[in-house]
């Protein structure tokens, strides 16, 4: 049996998706810019498919631009809302502990151009509070950046009530929601967001290509000097098929998760269920709280690359955190954030499931993991004395 089970890495493309990218690869190949009949084609797919997206998150069509993906949407956002802050003398910005590296480094980063940077911790469960956001606010802050759903552990954040605290301070707010669009319902209005980054192969549409929703009022910063594509806010010709691909994939992304969460919900919880008769292992971030195919677990006594080597001989595809940094030999940042220790960190299992799997997949999921984890603990001197009383079990 072969089980895909690295959703939060990367989905597979949509059949609808694939469709429309050939699509627009033979019909729409001009280039948007150009004002004879077939550049005006491609411009008009370009702008429906501005126009789809919006309406999934509820915003205006003038409030997206396109990227590639949800690094560059991170850097710009936050970038923009930092300088619209120096602008006007607040050099503050507050943001977690666990959010993805591509938040993390451009804070590094702008911490180096002399702005200071709050990150609050995390809670064990993996869940930020607004409460503590609000605390931490001051009167210089310029932006508090909080991602929607994290992308190792899955936890879903208080967005909107985070948002409405900025709102009422006065202070943008930016969220990483490219683990939850398309997989959760999302309201930018309803939910107080100034800004938002996405990125399209998370569901389902093609890789190198994602977006970037900004406020009416907000004014970005282009990160790429050059041509006046995407109206001044990003330089280069518009990758029109990419693009008319992500519309498609998030329409039927974005309509499906009434139909398909019941399911996948229930399947999360089964395997969540089954890997936890494992001993001395713990789920890693709140048991509900979290995207509707997220599980994630610690296995103490055992190494989380061997783990994934041994479940990909079964025909298992997982991942032991973030793809982005699958090649470090440091645990994972966010795993450290909810207060594992490095041993335990280092035995860490993610499994991001299909909308569709089937309760016989969740099955051999759950038996290959208790099968591999055995073996792995039977060679492990870290079990071995934990087993003889050597040392103390941590979980």
């Amino acid at each position: 049996m072969k089980i895909y089970a690295d959703y939060a890495a990367t989905a597979p493309m949509r059949r609808a998706a694939i469709d429309a990218m050939v699509s627009a690869m033979e019909n729409q190949y001009g280039n948007a810019s150009s004002l004879y009949a077939i550049g005006q084609s491609a411009k008009e797919a370009l702008e429906q498919a501005r126009g789809e997206i919006a309406s999934v998150i509820g915003a205006s069509a003038k409030e997206i631009t396109f990227t590639s993906g949800g690094s560059e949407a991170d850097n710009q956002a936050i970038r923009s809302a930092a300088l619209l802050g120096k602008k006007a003398g607040k050099m503050h910005i507050i943001s977690t502990a666990f959010e993805h590296h591509a938040v993390l480094h451009t804070l590094k980063k702008l911490e180096r151009e002399g702005f200071s940077v709050t990150l609050l911790p995390v809670h064990e469960n993996g869940i930020v509070r607004a409460e503590e956001v609000a605390a931490a606010i001051r009167e210089d802050t310029c932006l508090v950046t909080v991602m929607y759903a994290n992308n190792e552990i899955g936890t879903i954040q208080p967005i909107r009530e985070i948002g409405a605290v900025c709102r009422s301070r006065g202070v943008l707010f930016h969220t990483d929601a490219v683990q939850a669009v398309g997989h959760l319902p999302i309201s930018v209005a309803d939910e107080n967001i100034d800004l938002l980054s996405a990125s399209a192969h998370k569901f389902g549409g093609p890789k190198g290509i994602g977006f970037l929703y900004a406020r009416k009022g907000v004014r970005l910063e282009s990160l790429i000097e050059g041509g006046a594509q995407e109206r001044g806010k990003r330089a280069g010709t518009e990758n029109v098929p990419a693009i008319v691909s992500m519309a498609a994939a998030l329409k039927e992304s974005a309509s499906s998760i009434g139909k398909t969460a019941p399911h996948q919900l229930a399947m999360r919880d089964r395997l969540i269920a089954g890997l936890r008769e494992i001993p001395h292992c713990a789920l890693n971030g709140d048991a509900s709280q979290r995207l509707p195919g997220n599980v994630n677990f610690c296995f103490e006594g055992i190494e989380g690359e061997s783990l994934l080597l041994l479940l990909d001989d079964r025909g298992i595809s997982a991942s032991s955190g973030s793809a982005c940094t699958s090649g470090a030999l440091e645990p994972s940042h966010v795993l450290l954030a909810i207060g594992r220790k490095h041993d335990v960190a280092h035995g860490s299992l993610r499994l991001t499931i299909a909308p569709d799997i089937t309760p016989e997949e969740v099955d051999y999921l759950i038996q290959s993991v208790k099968e591999v984890v055995e073996y792995l603990r039977g060679f492990s001197p870290m079990w071995r004395d934990r087993i003889s009383g050597k040392a103390e079990f941590i979980l």
